[in-house]
């Protein structure tokens, strides 16, 4: 019974330490739109936590984002600055530390930038507790530098309405793009130490989207029902999602990306090409107004997405969020990547998809967040 209870505990775990990265990142590459109504005043930091002395007047939503850019800045997990179970308690050197550091670094970009977010914990630390102070002996001879102007001619970068309109022929055309309202996915979640969990994607026009991992201890769901996105994990009720979260499941829960993205960003524009698993890509930037950049990889040979790379906005800096996307098979006449893998500087997992069906039944129920159970007396 312990072994069996621990055991559940770890995969439940590992199912909030996935609902928690899909939230944040999103695990398709439909969409990047942003038409969240207009919600009454957020939560702020010191009212909805204990202890709060330098981020508050934060929204509270962006409280464990800023975190999660600390723990990747040094390389830590969360019980280097807090005493676990009680997060609350000074008891620690590090934490106070990290007050100081954190206080440090807004007046760097007070004083110097204008109060721009020039400088972040990661500009000194690099994922190390302690910054490097001496300069690095390099293993080779350093290259000379080439005056601009002066060095190989790059190719022209082709037009944005070039390489979109390639990226909507290769998946189908628009025609059969606009030809389907739902599908339901189904495959395995491939997480952390390799384990696998089941999982469906439910997705539903115009812009519904439920992910479920079948655990063992029970489902696992983050969903957005076109207004609402939640989260729900085994053992911990149901609970909704906001800011950042919450703009990540309703970018991954349109269908019309593909044919509107000049629509949906106010600016577009190809800034370069990369070199991507082997393949040459062209680097789209997509900007909205008030909004961190989107950046998308187009391979220059098949016009598919590659990859998409958004970014989270923190008081001490951007974590950034990596979707790779692989394996792209017909899918009702469209194709879509049946594989995508998520990054982000602390984890990576991989979601594999077995079988797609198209324009199928979906009740509106699968996005709709349950209630709460009541509290147990």
């Amino acid at each position: 019974m312990g072994m069996r209870s621990s055991l559940n505990g770890l995969v439940a775990g590992i199912a909030v330490a996935i609902l928690l990265t899909l939230a944040i990142v999103g695990v398709h590459a439909q969409s990047n739109q942003t038409n969240a109504p207009v919600s009454s005043a957020p939560k702020m930091t010191d009212d909805a936590f204990k202890n709060i002395q330098v981020l508050k007047g934060v929204p509270a939503d962006q409280l464990m984002p800023t975190m999660q850019f600390i723990s990747a800045s040094l390389g830590v997990q969360c019980d280097f600055c807090h005493v676990q179970g009680a997060f609350e308690k000074d008891d620690k050197k590090p934490k106070q530390t990290a007050r100081v550091m954190m206080q440090m670094m807004f007046a760097i970009n007070k004083d110097n930038f204008n109060g721009h977010r020039e400088v972040t914990c990661y500009s000194c630390h690099h994922g190390v507790t302690d910054p490097v102070t001496v300069p690095v002996i390099a293993e080779e001879e350093p290259k000379p530098m080439v005056p601009p102007g002066q060095g190989e001619t790059k190719p022209a970068l082709p037009s944005v309405d070039d390489v979109l309109d390639k990226y909507v022929k290769a998946l189908g055309g628009a025609d059969a793009l606009h030809k389907i309202s739902s599908r339901l996915e189904k495959g395995k979640a491939i997480v952390f130490g390799g384990r696998q969990v089941p999982v469906e994607v439910f997705t539903k026009a115009p812009e519904k989207r439920a992910a479920v991992m079948h655990m063992p201890g029970g489902d696992s769901v983050t969903a957005f029902d076109g207004q609402v996105g939640w989260m729900g994990a085994p053992r911990m009720p149901p609970r909704d999602v906001s800011g950042g979260e919450l703009d990540a499941l309703r970018l991954d829960a349109d269908f019309s990306f593909p044919t509107d993205a000049k629509q949906i960003f106010s600016e577009l524009k190809v800034e370069g090409r990369e070199s991507l698993g082997g393949s040459q890509a062209f680097v789209v930037i997509g900007r909205r107004e008030g909004q961190p950049p989107v950046e998308l990889y187009f391979d220059e040979q098949s016009g598919l997405l590659l990859r998409q790379v958004r970014y989270l906005e923190t008081p001490l800096g951007r974590l950034p969020s990596q979707i790779d996307y692989s394996d792209y098979r017909d899918s009702g006449g469209v194709r879509i990547p049946f594989k995508w893998t998520i990054a982000r500087p602390a984890n990576r997992f991989t979601m594999q998809m077995e079988t797609a069906e198209t324009n199928v039944p979906i009740d509106d129920t699968k996005f709709v967040m349950p209630a709460a159970p009541p509290p147990t007396k």
